[in-house]
């Protein structure tokens, strides 16, 4: 696709977009940070001291927090003092300039500090509000933390994860945090767009709970018309058959045959067609009814050859497969490095860190940049510039109107308040 030299210049299509940041540990930066890298201008609020609580975070890359720098890459960070009038005049200021505010506080903190969505309506209603938390902001739960494991045990998904035998277990990532984190950017970049039509900022409310039930495919449903509770099925599909890993001669692998014509290719790939003709395999449903059978079937098999000859026999028949693959497979993986999506992040140090870049493709804007590091930044690094920025054009930095608004004790420092982590 041809891109013109005006469109070569920018970040992606969120350029012209300022994000205050106020979120910290996964679901708000994470947030941020595709924001970031769909080309909007994030500032980072941090508290005194510390910083954002992923600072203090292992691993470490001289000196510095490698989850810390993976989550807030090309961001801006400024510390402020809610509790003096100086950094409050300066807050009001910023929130003239920007057009999204994230928080991950549980509810009340951001009103307490001044600035909730319903003061801030009033006086920048232009103003996208986006507020991650564990329960939402109504509702009987919503005073309640909720960080990632709570969510994950009270939304069902560690009841589904895990072997039959086995306890419930955790998703390996934080799939609370994270799914939080995508629909909030969802809401916030459906809210800018509603603004280009009527000039109205808006709330967006995301609670990791609701989120948590959104992400729960057909579990529900499946229980709601069966009348019997989904339970744990270690690495099968609960509604297809063969969907789950096999034995070979060397290893486990995926088949993910998941109709009736791709389970016919299986069979003519692994040298059985008449698999397919078998009365207990003959359909999806008959496969999930007699899922024992079917996989002690395909084993017979598959244990005969070493894992990479049937995964070349099943990719050229066209059926979807894969090897099960630690996390340093990742990095030289021909299609993640085709597709450009390992990216370097740096600190203020001079080492390097590899992470994952953004999936996102947007034709006319560039891909990831795999050549130079992604820089996240120290902690009050950007004061000076983000002051300088805004006094330009201004008569001075005076004293602007301020509602003042009581504070007590340092509410940005303290980690209980988060609803989010």
């Amino acid at each position: 696709m041809h891109v013109s030299n005006s469109e070569s210049l920018k970040k992606g299509p969120l350029e012209g977009i300022t994000v205050l940041d106020f979120s910290r540990v996964l679901a708000g930066p994470y947030c941020t940070m595709v924001l970031a890298d769909l080309g909007a201008r994030v500032i980072k609020v941090e508290k005194f001291g510390t910083g954002d609580d992923t600072r203090a975070f292992g691993p470490f890359v001289d000196g510095e927090s490698a989850y810390f720098l993976c989550f807030n890459r090309g961001k801006e960070s400024i510390v402020l003092d809610i509790k003096s009038p100086r950094d409050r005049d300066l807050l009001e200021q910023l929130l003239d300039e920007v057009d999204v505010l994230v928080e991950n506080f549980r509810p009340g903190v951001m009103d307490r500090l001044g600035y909730g969505a319903n003061r801030l309506a009033k006086t920048h209603p232009h103003l996208v509000y986006a507020s991650i938390s564990g329960f939402g902001h109504t509702g009987p739960f919503s005073d309640l933390p909720g960080y990632d494991m709570v969510v994950q045990a009270m939304g069902g998904v560690m009841s589904l994860t895990g072997w039959p035998d086995g306890p419930p277990a955790r998703v390996g990532t934080s799939f609370g945090d994270l799914g939080a984190a995508l629909f909030a950017t969802i809401g916030i970049i459906a809210s800018l767009y509603r603004r280009t039509q009527n000039a109205q900022g808006t709330r967006v409310d995301i609670g990791m709970l609701d989120c948590q039930a959104a992400l729960m495919e057909t579990a529900l449903a499946r229980f709601d018309v069966e009348g019997v509770v989904p339970t744990r099925t270690g690495d099968s599909h609960p509604s297809l058959a063969p969907f789950e890993s096999f034995a070979a001669k060397d290893a486990r692998f995926i088949i993910a045959a998941g109709n009736d014509t791709l389970f016919m290719l299986m069979a003519d790939a692994l040298g059985r067609p008449k698999l397919a003709l078998d009365p207990l395999f003959v359909s999806n449903d008959l496969r999930c009814r007699n899922r024992p059978s079917l996989i002690d079937a395909i084993e017979a098999i598959t244990k005969t050859q070493p894992m990479d000859y049937w995964i070349e026999r099943l990719n050229e028949a066209g059926v979807p497969c894969s090897p099960i693959n630690t996390i340093d497979k990742l990095f030289d993986h021909p299609q993640l490095k085709a597709r450009n999506m390992i990216i370097k992040v740096k600190g203020e140090g001079e080492r390097t860190i590899r992470t994952a870049g953004s999936p996102i493709r947007i034709g006319g804007y560039p891909e990831n940049d795999v050549t130079s590091a992604a820089l996240a930044p120290g902690l009050n690094q950007h004061r000076e510039s983000i002051l300088r920025k805004l006094v330009t054009g201004r008569a001075g930095y005076s004293t602007a109107s301020v509602e003042e608004v009581p504070v007590t004790g340092s509410e940005l420092s303290d980690p209980m308040l988060s609803a989010a982590e």
